[in-house]
């Protein structure tokens, strides 16, 4: 079973992800879902209400928003990349900027890919399966334990 992180605050896209979640395209997959960047960071950080891995295991990716509360996405991916031990961590950002400025910054910061939210469920969905194709059965994607290292 792989993990997926989403970090997102509307409670609409939330739900809209819940639901393309339950398709049987994800049947393999869990989604743990962090509202605000700064519990992005406890999550990965297995900080506080995180620290119990079986219930909040490190995710195979990260759905990262970019505008988010406390801490934006960029603000998460250059934690991230700074962490030793998660610096290898796939990150996805996946927002409703187009803003080519949020683009290159993302890139620059160590984003894996960066996806604009479709408009309506069944974009949504079609692109959340290519998602699925892609990163979880076509990509090699490192164990949660070689974040890190050399």
């Amino acid at each position: 079973m792989q993990t997926i992180l989403l970090v997102e605050d509307n409670p609409v896209d939330i739900l809209l992800m819940q639901r393309a979640f339950r398709n049987e395209t994800f049947a393999n997959t869990s989604l743990q879902i962090v509202r605000d960047g700064d519990a992005a960071v406890f999550y990965l950080n297995g900080d506080g209400e995180y620290s119990d891995r079986d219930r909040y295991p490190l995710p195979a990716i990260i759905l990262l928003d970019l505008k988010l509360p406390r801490r934006s996405g960029h603000e998460v991916l250059i934690w991230l990349r700074q962490q030793p031990e998660l610096k290898r961590l796939p990150v996805v950002m996946l927002t409703s900027s187009r803003q080519t400025p949020d683009v290159k910054r993302a890139y620059d910061l160590g984003v894996n890919s960066y996806l604009v939210k479709p408009v309506g469920f069944a974009s949504l969905l079609e692109m959340m399966q290519s998602f699925n194709e892609y990163w979880l059965n076509y990509t090699e994607l490192p164990e949660p334990r070689e974040f890190g290292g050399l």
